[in-house]
């Protein structure tokens, strides 16, 4: 009995003995593959481990996805009929001096009239302005030697360099409505005075309609 008994402790310290010699290995050839797997990342091999670089990495994304918009994005901004004819192209020789525009004189006021826009919008929309924008191409068209000045201004509202932007996308949307009727865009100047020349100092929306506005000054050889 006592024989069996030993027997017995011999195959169970066998078996533990292959077990673990086995697990040993089996550990060896794990910790083998990560140490490769930390050298193919050092060495930028490795496709499924990247090295996190960020906080945001560890994280992950924010879950939202508004993006505020700057006064310079409002800069760029543009319909699809409205993108601006370049003005650097000018020959500057030939151009006048702005000091040398004029208003229109009474006689020519009904063809050169203020038009007005909505709040933060820049494109013509009543159908009289439309009309006066045509009246200013065709008078264009036959005087040659006439050059036109368009001033885009604001409403007293939100910042100096958002409303110059506006201006300058009101002036902008005039001259290119008059190009698409024949009048030479060379002859076609645009300024922005934003919300630095008012004619209404109220506060009250009928003050700032009036001073949602473009202007018009002209020059004749």
């Amino acid at each position: 009995m006592r024989q069996f008994s030993l027997l017995i402790l011999v195959c169970i310290l066998s078996v533990s003995c292959q077990r673990n010699s086995s697990q040993t290995w089996e550990n060896v050839k794990t910790a083998g593959r990560y140490v490769n797997k930390g050298l193919n990342a050092l060495w930028g091999k490795d496709n499924e481990s990247r090295l996190i670089t960020s906080e945001e990495e560890f994280t992950g994304p924010a879950q939202e996805d508004y993006i505020p918009l700057k006064d310079d994005d409002l800069k760029t901004t543009f319909t699809a009929t409205d993108k601006p004819i370049p003005q650097s192209n000018m020959a500057t020789a030939a151009l006048p001096e702005k000091a040398n525009f004029k208003r229109p004189s009474a006689k020519l006021g009904h063809i050169f009239r203020v038009m007005h826009f909505d709040t933060d919008d820049h494109v013509i929309r009543e159908k009289y302005d439309l009309i006066s924008v045509a009246r200013i191409a065709s008078y264009l068209k036959k005087h040659h030697n006439a050059f036109l000045l368009i001033e885009g201004h604001t409403d007293q509202r939100a910042s100096a360099d958002y409303n110059l932007a506006l201006g300058t996308r009101r002036a902008n949307h005039i001259r290119v409505l008059l190009a698409k009727q024949g009048v030479d865009p060379q002859k076609v100047i645009t300024v922005s005075c934003g919300k630095e020349k008012p004619i209404a100092f109220g506060r009250t929306p009928q003050d700032y309609a009036l001073n949602r506005r473009a202007e018009f000054k002209i020059f004749e050889k």
